[in-house]
């Protein structure tokens, strides 16, 4: 028995092309190109997802440690006396108030620094 597989076929290629919308030229128009350019996208999207909150990490940090020696204290030194004064304030909260309240970083800063003198 002979098989055809137009109508199948067709929508594979339909749905693929759909989602390869927006990419540059025969990328988005020829299946084989379209194709091998969603394979990467989605490979680059995966590990871009996982990139992403190291990026942020690495942001908080620079914020942290720009606003902790605006308060005399490094970036470690900081973070050492939060442990110690049992302050529980993850990075990406740190990184906000260093940039939007730098008068509550400031006090933060100061318990930190106070539990360091103990």
């Amino acid at each position: 028995m002979r098989v055809k597989t137009g109508v199948v076929r067709r929508r594979r290629h339909k749905r693929l092309l759909k989602q390869a919308k927006g990419f540059y030229s025969g990328r988005r128009k020829h299946f084989r190109k379209a194709k091998e350019q969603l394979e990467r996208s989605l490979v680059y999207a995966y590990r871009d997802r996982r990139q992403k909150k190291r990026d942020f990490r690495r942001l908080w940090i620079v914020r942290i440690n720009a606003a902790a020696r605006l308060n005399d204290m490094n970036y470690s030194r900081f973070m050492h006396g939060l442990k110690v004064a049992n302050i529980e304030l993850d990075r990406k909260i740190l990184a906000d108030m260093a940039m939007n309240a730098p008068e509550a970083f400031a006090k933060v800063a100061a318990a930190s620094k106070a539990a360091l003198a103990q």
